[in-house]
């Protein structure tokens, strides 16, 4: 479904949550196939900035907008599920089944039958794997419970693409990913969101994994609510 101006705004957003001060937004837009990091979001900011622009949670104060409409104005519980099948969510909260293979886990998306996974969506999860930087010979066969940090990133990635979402939402995935394996993490996520077209906002701390993963980095200052661009350079 296209999409007429950004896929994704927010205007002047307050909301309490647990944190020391209010979260706030000033201002953010992204438009259709844009990639963008925002930085300055420990933990519980994050979770929560995923809540307000997927609609599960709703600003105190300003206005978010999805793909050209209100968050405010979504009408029931079945109008959010439709919306929610619009997103693609990357999350350390994300479950996998740790006792199944990443096959059966790559496999949810399109099928329930998972033991065994039937051929046609098994042929589906390997070209998927490709996509997402994991060698199906090695990968597929693991048990999800057995997978490094950065293959846990790309497993929830290739499960958030699955099914063709509209805005990908990356939330902290540097967090438990050793240094060596940033750099080819961002250059793996870069270009599997590149060859979807699809808008994609980053949430992360990590500046050089920013700078890597997209074009785009801004940083919050939490008590004004102002996304500033990330400096470049000796002293960036």
């Amino acid at each position: 479904m296209s999409v007429n101006g950004p896929v994704l705004e927010i205007r002047d957003l307050t909301k309490q949550y647990s944190g020391l001060r209010p979260l706030r937004i000033r201002e953010l837009s992204l438009g259709a196939g844009e990639r963008v990091t925002i930085g300055g979001l420990d933990a519980g900011a994050g979770e929560l900035l995923v809540n307000l622009v997927t609609g599960a949670s709703l600003p105190d104060q300003g206005e978010v907008r999805v793909f050209g409409a209100r968050t405010a104005d979504i009408a029931n519980g079945d109008a959010w599920l439709d919306l929610l099948e619009r997103f693609g969510i990357v999350s350390p909260r994300g479950v996998l089944l740790e006792g199944s293979t990443l096959l059966q886990n790559l496999a949810m998306p399109f099928t329930l039958a998972i033991d065994p996974v039937p051929a046609g969506i098994a042929a589906r999860v390997e070209a998927l794997a490709k996509e997402c930087g994991l060698d199906p010979d090695r990968w597929l066969p693991a048990r999800a419970g057995d997978l490094p940090a950065d293959v846990r990133v790309l497993a929830h990635l290739a499960r958030a693409l699955a099914l063709g979402p509209e805005l990908i939402v990356v939330e902290h995935p540097t967090a438990d990913v050793s240094a060596e394996a940033r750099a080819p993490l961002a250059a793996t996520v870069a270009r599997a969101c590149d060859a979807r077209r699809v808008t994609t906002l980053i949430l992360t701390n990590d500046e050089v994994f920013a700078k890597a993963v997209a074009p785009r980095n801004l940083r919050l200052d939490g008590a004004t609510g102002q996304l500033k661009p990330l400096k470049t350079g000796w002293f960036g």
